[in-house]
């Protein structure tokens, strides 16, 4: 019971908070007020309220990442420059000169909703603008046997409508002139996301070499099975880490977590390795090739009763022209109301007619006009005759072309052997500005690229935690976009409370509660019976005990009762009593057969 009201009082206390925030917004201009008054008199007492120094806020200061452990490419930008990357002078070919060059704007920059002062990144700043810059690594990527670890964070500020945030590897070339970096430059890899209207990538494509002919073919990872639209749409900084292996595995995670795996040879779109076996592009089907498993019955023949001309609709014999039927009222009629305009010329717009409506004097009859039977269908009816279909005999089959060794047939067993790669580019166009790039970092140790992530995104992380609101918070803030949600809040909290309050705060007291009381004394207490039993003892049991009860009155009135018969009685109850106990005793049982 103690826990019932408990829960009770806490519904109550929730509910009557929620109301006081209702009425609280619907008086903005005096909550301003008190407002104003508590901040009045916190400024008058600050001298005597300030706490020591010891207590006050600690401030949080962010700290670059440092690497540590091998790795091929750390940046962080947190110095504020773009040292170390060199932006592309180049135009891009076959496009309007106008839109051809890569003019687009990047700033070294703090987020604009920072949650760590002082912490730095890329930003794109332009819409509408093909972007390009770049940066070598401290030495090229040889692919061996060590993995690859490649990992970034990513912060679309202001959402993505159309437009990418991708990186690529640029391949390690004789003539790799980062200046010159345009979409046609070679490379690796390209690996991030990217999104246009509702579709949302995250690409991972590497450049195959093959083995005959020399020639790069790009390889695309099946799309992911996890719904990527959060991470381009709740304004956060996410964490993109491709990894591959050297026995072509490879994964791909966002914020730490897989959102794709596969193997570089099974999981590619075109597979690397081609077919062993094509079709022969000679062959041809034959002339008398038969695709057909069914055909006409060719022995079938029409029946002598079947009649191609029978109409599918018939008129019902069966129907009776409905009583109050007009025949002789049309069924619309020209508005009697209705003028004729007074531009209105009949040698060029022909003899005017007033406008059709409805003749008023079919409303109240059953129709108007020539009564007609309805249509119903037509048992005679079987439509053009045509000959039941049968298995072709001479079925062949689905003609296909042989089958002929490939002539570029190659198997490559080890793809993860790609071109080496000496450079990091971003090469984008967006329509969308004020993408944040931070934390570029290239490792072939996978503790090493955890410990740059700890230091630089799990930061990020905790400090927008620490800043989203709470539960009521976020209610709150739906409910003002969207103000019906007030009804749901309060009807989620009211009807619980009205309910506890009827079913637990008004019950009556049990009998058990009762029986304890009476515990509490030694005194002799009357029997307890629930109020249930008491309620539902029938008439019929309460007319017998009143009976019994006037029979005993009149015996004790008479007095003619004598002491032999009570003595009698008495030793019949006995010798009852006596024959009980012995038919109940172990001795006087029967032996149990076996």
């Amino acid at each position: 019971m103690e826990l019932k009201i408990r829960l009770c009082v806490v519904l109550l206390s929730l509910g009557l908070a929620l109301t006081g925030y209702v009425r609280a917004k619907e008086k903005p201009d005096d909550m301003e007020m008190d407002v104003e008054n508590a901040v009045d008199d916190v400024q008058e007492d600050d001298e005597e309220q300030k706490p020591p120094p010891s207590l006050s806020a600690p401030t949080v200061t962010y700290k670059a990442p440092e690497p540590m452990g091998e790795h091929y490419f750390a940046q962080s930008f947190d110095k504020g420059t773009l040292q170390g990357w060199v932006l592309s002078q180049a135009k891009k070919d076959g496009i309007d000169e106008e839109i051809a060059k890569y003019d687009g704007n990047w700033e070294v920059e703090e987020m604009q909703d920072t949650k760590l002062p002082g912490d730095k990144g890329l930003v794109l700043k332009s819409r509408a603008k093909h972007h390009a810059i770049s940066g070598l690594l401290l030495r090229p990527f040889v692919f061996e046997t060590k993995s690859l670890i490649v990992q970034y964070e990513v912060n679309f500020q202001t959402g993505i409508d159309c437009g990418g945030a991708y990186v690529k590897l640029l391949s390690q070339t004789d003539d790799l002139n980062l200046e010159q970096f345009v979409d046609k430059t070679p490379y690796t890899i390209m690996f991030g996301p990217d999104k246009c209207g509702e579709d949302y990538k995250l690409h991972f494509i590497f450049r195959h070499k093959n083995p005959k002919t020399g020639e790069l073919e790009e390889k695309h990872a099946k799309k992911p099975d996890a719904d990527l639209r959060t991470y381009y749409t709740d304004k956060k900084t996410h964490l993109y880490t491709l990894v591959l292996n050297p026995d072509n595995t490879f994964e791909i995670m966002i914020d730490q977590a897989v959102v794709n795996s596969g193997n570089l040879l099974n999981d590619m779109t075109p597979p690397v390795n081609p077919p062993a076996e094509i079709e022969d592009p000679d062959d041809h089907k034959p002339e008398d090739w038969d695709e057909r498993p069914k055909i006409q019955d060719p022995d079938a023949v029409k029946p002598e009763d079947w009649d191609e001309d029978a109409p599918a609709k018939i008129p019902d014999e069966d129907a009776v022209k409905p009583d109050g039927w007009l025949d002789d009222e049309p069924e619309y009629i020209g508005d009697p109301d209705a003028i004729k305009p007074e531009d209105w010329d009949e040698d060029m717009d022909g003899e005017w007619e007033a406008p059709q409506i409805p003749n008023p004097a079919c409303e109240s009859a059953s129709g108007c006009g020539t009564w007609q039977r309805p249509m119903i269908d037509n048992p005679n009816y079987k439509g053009k005759w045509k000959p039941p279909m049968i298995d072709n005999p001479n079925y062949q089959g689905v003609w296909k072309p042989r089958k002929i060794p490939n002539p570029d047939f190659f198997e490559d067993l080890h793809p993860f052997r790609m071109t080496s790669f000496s450079a990091v580019g971003l090469e984008l166009w967006s329509m969308s500005s004020d993408i944040f790039f931070d934390n570029f970092f290239i490792t072939s140790d996978r503790s090493v690229a955890d410990r740059w992530a700890a230091d630089g995104w799990s930061l990020k992380k905790a400090a927008e935690g620490a800043a989203e609101p709470g539960l009521v918070s976020q209610m709150i803030s739906a409910a003002e976009e969207r103000p019906w949600l007030w009804i749901v809040y309060v009807l989620t909290v009211a009807l619980p409370l009205v309910l506890f309050i009827v079913f637990c705060c008004t019950g009556k007291k049990s009998s058990a509660s009762a029986a304890a009381e009476y515990k509490k004394t030694d005194t002799a207490q009357p029997d307890i019976k629930d109020d249930a039993e008491e309620e539902e003892k029938p008439e019929e049991e309460e007319a017998k005990d009143e009976e019994q009860e006037e029979k005993k009155s009149d015996e004790d009135s008479t007095g003619e009762e004598s002491a032999e018969n009570r003595q009698k009685e008495q030793h019949k109850s006995n010798e009852k009593s006596e024959d009980d106990i012995l038919r109940r005793s172990p001795r006087n049982r029967k032996p149990r057969k076996d």
